[in-house]
C-alpha cells in the first residue's frame, strides 16, 4: 500500500506530470467530441419541446452544464491555489493557473446562454437578478486571478497572491448556488438536485448530463494542455525541459 501511494506520489513533480499529462490529453478531447456529440444530439434532436418555453429551452443544454462548471472549476482553483499556499507545491499553484482561463470562459458561456435564453423568457438581455449578479462577480473573480498574476513577474509572488484572491473569492461561490433560495429572483430554481427527484423529462435530463460530461471531459483536456505549456514555461531553466523540446 505505502509503494503504491508513493508511486503516486511522484506526480506531484512537474517534470513527472507532464509525460503523464501528455497521455491523458488525447483520451479526454476524445471523450469530449464523443460525449458533446451524443448530447447535443439528444438536447436539441431528441428531447421533447418545452410546454412552457418552447424550443427556447433548448439553451439549458448549453448553459446549465457551463454554469456548474464556473462554480466548480472556481472551488477546485482555489484548493490547488490554497495547497500551493499552504505546502508550497510548484505543480499545484500551476494547476490553479492552468484552470483560471477555463474557468473564466465557462463563467462567461454562462452568462451568454443566460442571456439568450433571458430575452425570450423575461422580455430583456439583463437583468441585475442576485443569480445572474453573482455569477458576473465570478467571471471578474476569474479574471482578477489571471491578471494579478500576469501583473507580479516573480512567478512564487504572483502564485501567493492569486491564492489569497481566489480563497478569498470563494465565498461567492455559495451565494450563487443559493441566491434562488435566498432573495426573490427571476431565475427558476434548480431542476436537478442531489436531494429530489428531477422537475424535467427524462430525455432532457440525460441530454443535459451527456453536455454535463462532455464539458468535464473538454475541460481536463484543456486545462491539461495548458498545464503542459505552463510548466515549460516556468521549468524552462531546467535540463529536463531542455532535452524535452529538443
Amino acid at each position: 500500500m505505502n509503494d503504491r501511494l508513493i508511486h503516486w506520489f511522484k506526480y506531484a513533480s512537474p517534470q513527472s506530470f507532464y509525460p503523464l499529462a501528455g497521455r491523458m490529453i488525447p483520451w479526454f478531447a476524445a471523450l469530449a467530441v464523443i460525449f458533446g456529440i451524443a448530447g447535443l444530439w439528444v438536447g436539441f434532436f431528441v428531447a421533447p419541446t418545452d410546454a412552457t418555453q418552447s424550443e427556447a429551452y433548448r439553451i439549458i443544454f448549453i448553459h446549465v452544464p457551463t454554469s456548474w462548471l464556473s462554480m466548480f472549476i472556481y472551488l477546485i482553483m482555489a484548493a490547488w491555489a490554497g495547497l500551493g499556499l499552504a505546502l508550497n507545491t510548484r505543480l499545484s499553484s500551476m494547476m490553479a493557473s492552468a484552470l483560471a482561463p477555463t474557468g473564466a470562459l465557462m463563467a462567461f458561456l454562462s452568462l451568454w446562454t443566460g442571456a439568450l435564453w433571458g430575452k425570450p423568457m423575461w422580455g430583456a438581455w439583463w437583468v441585475w437578478d442576485a443569480r445572474l449578479t453573482s455569477e458576473l462577480i465570478l467571471l471578474f473573480l476569474y479574471l482578477g486571478f489571471i491578471a494579478l498574476q500576469a501583473a507580479i513577474d516573480d512567478p512564487r509572488r504572483a502564485d501567493r497572491a492569486g491564492a489569497v484572491l481566489a480563497l478569498v473569492g470563494v465565498v461567492n461561490v455559495p451565494i450563487i448556488y443559493f441566491s434562488v433560495t435566498w432573495w426573490n429572483t427571476l431565475h427558476q430554481g434548480a431542476s436537478v438536485s442531489l436531494t429530489k427527484a428531477p422537475s424535467m423529462a427524462q430525455t432532457m435530463l440525460n441530454g443535459m448530463l451527456l453536455m454535463s460530461i462532455a464539458c468535464w471531459m473538454y475541460v481536463i483536456a484543456v486545462v491539461l494542455l495548458r498545464l503542459r505549456a505552463i510548466i515549460l514555461e516556468r521549468e524552462r531553466h531546467t535540463e529536463w525541459v531542455k532535452h524535452a523540446v529538443e
